[in-house]
């Protein structure tokens, strides 16, 4: 699972402290990064064995804490002053499901209270992470969204790459899109494998990569990997994101087409993405659900 920003929309040009809410990946060092620059005083947290080290020397001020230790990251936020926090980077649910994990999380009373009050229903990725910013509140901090200071990250319109995708691979695109925003809806995941018109794969907590490596060994014949945001998103956090290894992992496992949303998905090192595609022989496209009903009623 993938963790980002908000529809509290901070403002770019007034400089301020910001708290960044670390997981791991690239993407909270180019928030941390892109917001430094703006100016702003970044002050991080990272959750231990996730969050990037350099993140240590990027930041303004930094701490790690534990993923079961809410409070001491609520606290670390509270001393350095810090009213608006964002989240940045993946958060691997996974922890949460090894056996006895509450004698190896050891959580504190805040996450106690946090599970006890906001995640007794389910567990989904919204739950979770709603009910951490619901913890945060009643300390008076609020999250705002990461990509209101790196608004470039956000993939545009069109063809990523010189290679377009075949009339085979747009036939997958459409009968996948619709399936896809509905398994998002249900806050399963937001990706899917497709090939000749039939899901080979979908993502659960294991994560995108995984996804797709299952769906190389179930399609020996190549496939092409949907990526598309929740139905009502929140782009505080878990929007969609690519990267590098998305390319790679695709390419190992033979997908060889890979279709994201416009506007609505982070790509990371954007021309580090395109590069490797162009050479590993990837086609990415980007696109939205209203265009795909026009070609497809033509």
């Amino acid at each position: 699972m993938q963790v980002v920003g908000t529809d509290n929309t901070l403002k770019l040009h007034e400089p301020e402290r910001v708290g960044l809410l670390a997981g791991g990946g690239r993407f909270p060092i180019l928030f941390a990064e892109g917001a430094r620059r703006q100016g702003h005083h970044v002050h991080g947290v990272g959750v231990l064995g996730m969050a990037p080290d350099e993140l240590v020397e990027i930041c303004d001020s930094f701490e790690w804490f534990s993923i079961a230790k809410v409070g001491k990251a609520i606290r670390s936020f509270v001393r350095h002053d810090i009213q608006h926090v964002v989240m940045a980077g993946k958060i691997e649910k996974t922890v949460l499901f090894q056996p006895q994990r509450m004698l190896r999380l050891m959580p504190d009373w805040r996450t106690l209270h946090m599970f006890y009050m906001y995640v007794r229903e389910n567990r989904k990725d919204d739950t979770f992470l709603l009910a951490v910013i619901k913890e945060f509140e009643r300390d008076n901090i609020t999250f705002g969204s990461a990509l209101d200071y790196c608004p470039e990250l956000l993939v545009k319109h069109g063809f990523l790459t010189k290679r377009k995708p075949t009339s085979d691979q747009w036939a997958d695109i459409r009968f996948g899109w619709d399936i896809a925003r509905q398994m998002g809806g249900l806050d399963i995941g937001q990706s899917i494998a497709v090939n000749d018109l039939d899901v080979i794969a979908v993502e659960a907590i294991e994560g995108t990569d995984r996804c797709i490596k299952r769906a190389g060994e179930l399609s020996r014949r190549g496939f092409t990997l949907i990526k598309v945001a929740k139905p009502n998103q929140d782009m505080r956090f878990d929007v969609p994101a690519i990267g590098e290894k998305t390319i790679r992992t695709m390419h190992e496992a033979g997908g060889r087409c890979l279709a994201v949303e416009s506007g609505m998905t982070i790509i990371i090192d954007q021309d580090d993405v395109i590069a490797l595609a162009e050479k590993l022989g990837v086609a990415i496209v980007s696109l939205n659900a209203d265009e795909l009903q026009l070609s497809e009623a033509a």
